[in-house]
């Protein structure tokens, strides 16, 4: 992993966290306990803070830049953007997606694969949001994906410890 101080600050990162050799964390980062990092994640807190909370993940070639808190057990899907904005407990971000500045995503909430959720857009929880830009669809109950995060802290641990390079 390359992991880079920025004007003296340095990411800090759990110990029980996962962090990918593949990903990049640069500057103001702050990965808490259980939080999962993957392959070709870039963490670039060079203009804010980002902050992943506990049991959280951010799957591979996803971007957070600037400003972002992704909040406990919350899922950001491969490919996914989130620039300068909040994303609240146990939601997940869609593959593909983009999360603009300002914008928050409520609890439970479900941003669909390939939504864009445009500056200062709130998302209500429990809601899936689809589209460009992305509006309600449906209200969610209880949807299965509130639960990833769980499963990401298992699969990062297995990773942890069972995995190894080979060159």
């Amino acid at each position: 992993m390359v992991v880079r101080s920025l004007d003296g600050v340095e990411p800090t990162i759990a110990e029980s966290a996962y962090v990918d050799e593949t990903a990049v964390v640069i500057g103001d980062v702050t990965v808490e306990a259980d939080a999962s990092v993957w392959p070709n994640v870039t963490l670039r807190g060079d203009s804010g803070a980002i902050v992943l909370r506990e049991g959280s993940n951010v799957q591979d070639n996803a971007v957070c830049h600037e400003g972002t808190e992704i909040g406990p057990y919350v899922t950001v899907g491969h490919t996914a953007i989130v620039h300068a904005a909040t994303v609240e407990e146990r939601a997940m971000v869609g593959m593909g997606s983009v999360v603009l500045d300002d914008a928050v995503v409520g609890e439970r909430a479900l941003v669909a694969a390939g939504a864009v959720v445009t500056e200062g857009t709130e998302v209500p929880p429990n809601t899936l949001v689809a589209g460009t830009p992305a509006r309600v669809v449906k209200e969610v109950e209880d949807s299965p994906w509130a639960q990833a995060g769980d499963h990401y802290v298992e699969r990062a641990r297995r990773h942890a410890e069972h995995s190894r390079r080979i060159d």
